[in-house]
């Protein structure tokens, strides 16, 4: 047993290692990377897998708090972050966020892993198959297309536990304007609002519901933030100066590859494929 926690102990770290370095890299927070290990580790000690996903979704989105603020300020210092686009979308998202939390809060884990999964190959075939953007300013500063779009991806960070980085970084460069490095950099700012909306509902529907891990607090687990946030905020560092200096093309097709196998791994694509992933 004590072998186990070892694992799990180390897994979660080097995760939040990975995570900060895609937060900072690619504007995404890192949750969806986060999640599927997260929800790995709880079921392996026997959570039950719906109180499980809901954790994970919870605490995912706690870690983006300190890990999105850091890589937001990391761009900043670059010129990347567009400041009143990415608080709109920020403080529009993050109310939304709040009730999409509530909708996780009642659905099985079947469903919410299928529609994370759903949602992030989506996300990966339009970056993959989309071409090159164009920096067009010319919407950026258009307030009603920016709190649509806040309000719409709010609601979904929220239920599927990310912080709506990953969700907006597309729509910002096809449809608001952005170059890739704004779209980065600003989606590290908004995600600052989005995950705080998302965990405080996620911590206020969790309260009083039984078989939490030890160390909860409502659906927010305080030993896998200590463990995912302490390696994946200086990471976010490295990642954010990283995206700097690396085309941008590069950066399109490394997020669209990891989204693609972390969605096909989570609606169980490769079990129904036969592959021993």
């Amino acid at each position: 047993m004590a072998d186990l926690y070892s694992v799990q102990i180390s897994t979660l770290f080097i995760t939040g290692i990975v995570a900060g370095f895609s937060s900072g890299l690619l504007g995404v927070g890192g949750a969806f990377i986060m999640v599927p290990v997260q929800f790995w580790v709880l079921k392996s000690l026997g959570v039950d897998p719906t109180v499980a996903i809901r954790v994970s979704f919870g605490t995912s989105l706690l870690v983006l708090l300190p890990t999105s603020l850091t890589s937001a300020i990391t761009h900043h210092r670059k010129g990347a972050v567009l400041w009143k686009a990415g608080a709109i979308l920020g403080l529009t998202g993050a109310s939304t966020a709040f009730f999409g939390a509530y909708v996780a809060s009642q659905l099985s884990e079947r469903i919410l892993t299928s529609v994370f999964g759903c949602v992030g190959i989506l996300l990966a075939l339009r970056m993959l198959t989309s071409g090159t953007p164009v920096s067009g300013a010319g919407h950026m500063d258009c307030v009603g297309p920016l709190i649509l779009w806040g309000v719409v991806f709010g609601f979904v960070s929220g239920v599927i536990g990310v912080g709506g980085g990953g969700l907006m970084i597309p729509v910002m460069i096809n449809f608001l304007g952005f170059s890739v490095h704004e779209a980065v950099g600003t989606s590290a700012a908004l995600m600052i609002f989005t995950a705080l909306g998302g965990s405080v509902s996620y911590l206020i529907n969790g309260l009083g519901v039984q078989g939490l891990p030890a160390y909860s607090t409502g659906y927010l687990n305080w030993l896998q933030f200590a463990l995912l946030a302490g390696s994946s905020i200086p990471m976010a560092i490295v990642g954010a100066k990283t995206a700097h200096v690396m085309p941008s093309h590069r950066i399109r097709v490394i997020f669209g590859l990891v989204l693609l196998f972390i969605g096909m791994k989570m609606i169980g694509a490769f079990s129904w494929l036969g592959l021993p992933i």
